[in-house]
């Protein structure tokens, strides 16, 4: 069990094998998979193709029954417009022997199997038989058709009673015996009266003025002429494999009436029956069949389709098809070629193969031996020369130059090693570096170009402000000049006014100062905390409007600070918007300032808390950092770490104090000015 599992192995590692493997599988496996793919996509190849010519074959069919329709037509018309025709038609009584001998004679000249003529009230004025009854059912579509004045042509279906009357004959030879299928348990001696017409009816007009119509059939049943000239067109001449029967055939219903297709020897195969899932397409569903099918007693490649009479109705089907067995002999042959022609190469390839792997392999084994001892730690292995001078003797040549440059290397590449990992070690430090440095100019960068956009828009919306206002300010002076007196009476309504727009004009002021703190930032004071909370709350009373949120403010602080003021407002809005964002559906905003002190320096801490849902200690650890936001669909989470900035520039801090569903507290300080120290 061992020895074999050694073996085994010895195959998975041995060079000679694995090369053998790689030379054979694809000529033995792949090869073989890739002509069955090849051979599988040529037989249905083609399978397409004779459907696409049987396809054809119908075509043709379908366009010679056509043509045989448009030429009785016309056969007939030219027989009414004929000048003997219309000399007996003239003639009237003084034809009644003449009228009969004439339509007889025309209808054996022309193929027709009875002529007759009918009027507009339906009476039978001549036939082409002396005992053609004087009346015979004339409301077919076509006769009608033909009686309102237009010629037409169709199949239609006779009853047995209907070619009686006609003719005895015709009625016998329309009678079809129906052959019994044993698997079905049909019974025998049924017997198919009906037949398949093709029946044509041209307009005529009577000497008194009425309409009348020439009426022409042909019986379809047993009429082998027909199908013959049909398969005849079809098949004469084709070139398919030698055995190869083409037939042709007319369905009255889903039993042949007329065909050459043989049931045994001469005898063709009027009276069988075609399939029941062919019947079910053709007639039940009206699709055409394109498909093999089991025609009386082999298979064919068939093709169907209905026959439609002139009610409209699917009465019976039209067929072309040819034996299958030659085409399948003939795929059979070519696969079997094409697999003789494989084994006959694999069989002279393999052994040559083989012989001259033999030399190759040799080489390759001596060099599998030297390598091998130089992974043992000999470096000095050597394969030697070989007797070879191929491209497997230069690259066991090359193999020893190789091992005698990496013997004479290998120090080297130990001390370039301790080199390039002391380098390393330094890059990596020198990349860190500048990481840092890269993520703190970006953080900046973002920071002024967000500010810079702000004061371009504040600027704007301020310019278009400004305007308006002191537009209204002077036509307000104007009015009150064009009253006179009697501004006096509106001096309370004009004081208002003016307040009012005096209050947009400061608000308008403290919004510049808030988005351009750089254009302010030049001119200091010393002010106490309490005044920028009131600057500030004009500037966010626009949210407060839309809550239910109750500010409240208590105001202890009693030192001044010294910082922009705006950058303290805009420190100041940030932490107003978040807290009111904090309490979507209302709370409290608590605005407080007391003196406080910070490691020894006295200050003014700013409170700024809200009553909302609060902050876990995750996200309370991560609020100052650049980009951090807990807003879904807004904000850029550049605003506290902003705001930290700016007061870290100033000496001051921001400090924060949340609990979930306890709300939030935020604490900003500050140094309190030199004067109060």
């Amino acid at each position: 069990m061992a020895e074999a599992s050694e073996k085994s192995g010895f195959f998975r590692r041995s060079v000679r094998y694995r090369l053998l493997a790689i030379a054979l599988v694809p000529m033995l496996v792949v090869l073989p998979v890739l002509l069955a793919i090849g051979i599988d996509r040529w037989n249905d190849r083609f399978d397409a193709v004779t459907i696409a010519k049987v396809n054809d074959d119908l075509t043709i069919a379908r366009q010679y029954l056509s043509r045989i329709l448009e030429n009785t037509e016309n056969r007939l018309v030219a027989i009414g417009e004929s000048e003997r025709f219309r000399q007996l038609l003239r003639a009237g009584h003084e034809s009644d022997r003449a009228f009969p001998v004439y339509l007889e004679a025309t209808a054996q000249r022309g193929g027709f199997d009875f002529l007759y003529v009918v009027a507009d009230d339906g009476e039978i004025l001549a036939g082409d038989k002396a005992a053609t009854p004087a009346t015979l059912r004339w409301d077919w579509p076509v006769v009608v058709s033909a009686l309102a004045g237009r010629s037409r042509t169709a199949i239609d279906v006779f009853a047995g009673s209907e070619l009686s009357a006609l003719s005895p004959q015709l009625a016998e030879r329309a009678r079809v015996e129906i052959v019994p299928v044993v698997r079905d348990g049909a019974p025998g001696g049924l017997v198919e009266t009906r037949g398949l017409v093709l029946q044509s009816a041209a307009t005529l007009l009577l000497p008194d003025g009425r309409r009348a119509a020439l009426v022409g059939g042909i019986l379809l049943n047993r009429n082998l002429g027909f199908v013959d000239a049909i398969n005849d067109l079809i098949y004469h001449g084709s070139t398919q494999p030698d055995g190869t029967q083409g037939t042709a055939t007319l369905f009255l219903d889903d039993i042949r009436v007329s065909t050459n297709v043989r049931l045994f020897g001469d005898r063709r195969a009027i009276g069988t029956r075609v399939s029941e899932e062919v019947r079910s397409t053709v007639l039940d569903h009206g699709k055409i069949w394109l498909d093999s099918a089991f025609v009386v007693n082999d298979w064919y490649v068939s093709a169907y389709e209905p026959i439609v009479d002139s009610y409209g109705r699917r009465v019976g089907m039209l067929y072309a098809g040819f034996v299958e067995a030659p085409f399948a002999k003939a795929k059979h042959e070519t696969w079997l070629t094409m697999g003789i022609a494989f084994l006959l190469a694999v069989l002279a390839t393999v052994p040559l193969f083989l012989i001259w792997a033999r030399t190759i392999f040799r080489p390759l084994e001596r060099m599998k031996e030297t390598i091998a001892r130089v992974d043992d730690g000999d470096l000095a292995a050597r394969t030697g020369a070989v007797e070879n001078r191929d491209e497997i003797g230069l690259v066991a040549s090359e193999l020893d130059r190789l091992l005698d440059g990496i013997q004479t290397r290998d120090a080297e590449l130990r001390l370039w090693n301790d080199q390039l990992s002391q380098r390393a070690e330094q890059r990596a430090l020198e990349l860190r570096d500048t990481a840092a440095r890269l993520e703190t100019t970006t953080r900046q960068l973002v920071m002024s170009e967000k500010l810079a956009a702000i004061g371009e828009i504040t600027a704007g919306v301020a310019h278009e402000i400004n305007n308006p206002i002191a537009v209204m300010q002077g036509n307000l002076e104007i009015i009150r000049d064009m009253m006179g007196p009697g501004a006096e009476e509106a001096k309370t309504e004009f004081r208002l006014i003016n307040q009012q727009m005096n209050r947009i004009t400061e608000i308008v002021t403290k919004l510049l100062q808030f988005a351009k703190p750089q254009e302010y930032a030049g001119f200091t004071e010393d002010y106490a905390p309490a005044d920028v909370i009131s600057d500030t709350l004009p500037l966010v009373q626009h949210l407060l409007k839309k809550t239910m949120i109750t500010v409240e403010r208590e105001d202890r602080a009693l030192r001044l600070i010294r910082m922009s003021r705006t950058e303290l407002q805009q420190v100041l809005v940030n932490l107003i918007v978040n807290a009111i964002h904090a309490m979507p559906r209302g709370g409290r905003l608590g605005l407080r300032t007391v003196d406080a002190a910070h490691g020894g320096v006295d200050g003014v801490e700013i409170e700024v808390s809200d009553t909302g849902a609060g902050m876990t200690p995750d996200v309370m650890g991560r609020i100052f950092d650049p980009f951090f936001t807990t807003k879904s669909r807004e904000g850029t989470g550049l605003g506290l770490s902003i705001s930290q900035m700016l007061m870290s520039q100033h000496g001051g801090k921001i400090t924060v104090r949340s609990q979930p569903g306890e709300g939030t507290t935020f604490k900003v300080w500050l140094p309190a000015t030199e004067d109060d120290f």
